[in-house]
């Protein structure tokens, strides 16, 4: 995917440095202000747990353009939207969605880049998410 080799480049020198430096995958998706904050008090507790936004919006934002370009182009991420916008229990609304995949991209572009490897679209979203999105080859 020579688009996620220029992306990379771009999240690596602009908003996140060297991807190597960080430990865990949650680093950069609390740098990029996608992790999940709670809001409750005393009786009162709401329903959705939004993205607390605390990080850098620059990264935000080429991580969601990631993702659009990911649902609409490939197949695997496209499944795995679709699968978002449509199971059971608790589905999500689009932009949700999109924000989801977005998380799943970061986790993808940093094993690439600790393991040094190449994308693989037969291991992208793990043996068990592809059987359960009918991907299985």
């Amino acid at each position: 995917m020579h688009e996620v080799r220029v992306i990379h480049a771009k999240l690596e020198l602009g908003e996140v440095g060297d991807l190597r430096r960080y430990a865990d995958w949650r680093q950069l998706r609390k740098l990029a202000g996608y992790n999940l904050t709670e809001n409750t008090s005393g009786q009162r507790d709401r329903s959705r747990t939004p993205i607390s936004k605390r990080g850098r919006p620059g990264l935000r934002h080429v991580l969601y353009q990631m993702a659009m370009t990911a649902a609409a182009k490939n197949r695997e991420f496209r499944a795995l939207y679709e699968h978002f916008r449509t199971r059971q229990q608790n589905p999500l609304k689009g932009k949700q969605a999109l924000v989801a995949l977005a998380c799943k991209l970061l986790r993808v572009l940093f094993t690439l880049v600790r393991k040094q490897c190449s994308y693989d679209p037969a291991r992208a979203l793990g043996a068990w998410r592809a059987e359960q999105l009918g991907l299985a080859a």
